[in-house]
């Protein structure tokens, strides 16, 4: 027997059955998926330090359980500094059973461990089913050791979905896991 992650069994036991009721559909096709999680950090200050970018590549790599690669710039920016193909951010994208594990980890370690958490904001939608969340710091996520931490810094996730609508989308992620704020 092959390991299957906990929310990809969630989503095939209870959110397919959920969401099918909720929104009428005829077949199961037709119910939104998760497609890809994409975590993001720009690292402007690694115009300077180009170590920066090794520091928060091994970072991402920590969290998301995957390799992560520096994104580069595609034009020069002399009021920047920045001159095209210099290192300037670091992303990965999480597809299939090390996606649902990394959501999975979000949603019940890393954003409890947030001060004052009351939810993350439903604002994040951009009318295609997708969702972006901002975190502000990193050390939130339990693979991080504070101690080796250079610099605390935000990054950027992306939630990629299939739905046609953002209300579907948010029924997803809701059924998923991901703690919306009530209005």
């Amino acid at each position: 027997m092959t390991y299957i992650p906990r929310l990809k069994q969630e989503y095939k036991s209870k959110v397919i059955t959920t969401l099918t009721q909720e929104f009428g559909y005829n077949n199961i096709m037709q119910v939104p998926k998760l497609k890809k999680i994409v975590i993001s950090k720009g690292v402007g200050a690694a115009v300077a330090d180009k170590k920066l970018i090794d520091h928060a590549v091994d970072e991402i790599t920590t969290i998301s359980g995957q390799k992560a690669i520096a994104t580069i710039s595609k034009k020069d920016v002399a009021s920047f500094k920045l001159r095209k193909g210099m290192p300037i951010g670091v992303k990965v994208t999480l597809r299939g059973d090390r996606m649902y594990e990394f959501l999975d980890r979000l949603v019940t370690s890393a954003l409890p461990r947030v001060r004052d958490f009351g939810g993350i904001k439903a604002n994040g939608f951009d009318g295609r089913g997708n969702y972006n969340l901002g975190i502000t710091e990193q050390i939130i996520f339990p693979e991080i050791n504070i101690d080796k931490v250079n610099k605390i810094s935000g990054m950027d996730i992306s939630f990629v979905t299939d739905a046609e609508t953002d209300k579907e989308a948010k029924s997803l992620l809701t059924e998923l896991g991901l703690p919306f704020k009530k209005n």
